[in-house]
């Protein structure tokens, strides 16, 4: 079973836990309703993507 010989220090640690931290999503803007949105992913608000209506807008 392997024991590490010297105790990790609270610097070693962070440093290896420096690239952890959660990051906040990209928010894009639709061009068609101008409300926000993910990037590459249908509009919630319109239910268009890339100019073509993917959602009819009885279903949003």
């Amino acid at each position: 079973m392997a024991v590490p010989k010297k105790k990790t220090s609270k610097s070693k640690k962070n440093m290896r836990r420096s690239h952890d931290a959660i990051t906040a999503p990209g928010i894009s803007v639709c061009p068609q309703c101008q409300e926000p949105k993910l990037p590459h992913r249908v509009c919630p608000h319109c239910g268009t993507y890339k100019g073509k209506e993917i959602i009819s807008s009885d279903e949003v």
